[in-house]
């Protein structure tokens, strides 16, 4: 069965730091991409970040970059996001998401391509 597992999240105070993980399994992990997406209450679901499998090229949202870093552990079939200097705007639920292809080795950033999703951890940011 084809699943992907998060872990992590919490409740921090602006500015502060949380680590998301997420491990993959039931299907072949490599040549793929993997992307951490959030849902605030009341909004769509859009993506935080994403990452590469079979080359480790990264993208990354506006509203993140440079606060958060995604990163892999190919041996673990992982996918962690680190998010530094949390702003209360970054609450939401985050899912981790495999997307089966690539733009020519670059990450969809659409909900749709992603076809395999977690259940979601909640991260809550005070202000």
């Amino acid at each position: 069965q084809v699943q992907v597992v998060e872990s992590g999240g919490g409740s921090v105070q602006a500015g502060g730091s949380l680590a998301l993980s997420c491990v993959a399994s039931g299907y072949r992990y490599s040549s793929n991409c993997m992307g951490w997406f959030r849902q605030a209450p009341g909004k769509e679901r859009e993506v935080v970040a994403t990452i590469y499998i079979g080359g480790s090229r990264t993208y990354y949202s506006d509203s993140v970059k440079g606060r958060f870093t995604i990163s892999q552990d190919n041996a673990k079939k992982a996918v962690y996001l680190q998010m530094n200097s949390l702003k209360p705007e970054d609450t939401a639920m985050y899912y981790c998401a495999q997307s089966p292809g690539t733009s020519g080795g670059t990450c969809y950033t659409r909900t749709y391509e992603y076809t395999v999703w977690g259940q979601g951890t909640q991260v809550t940011v005070s202000s």
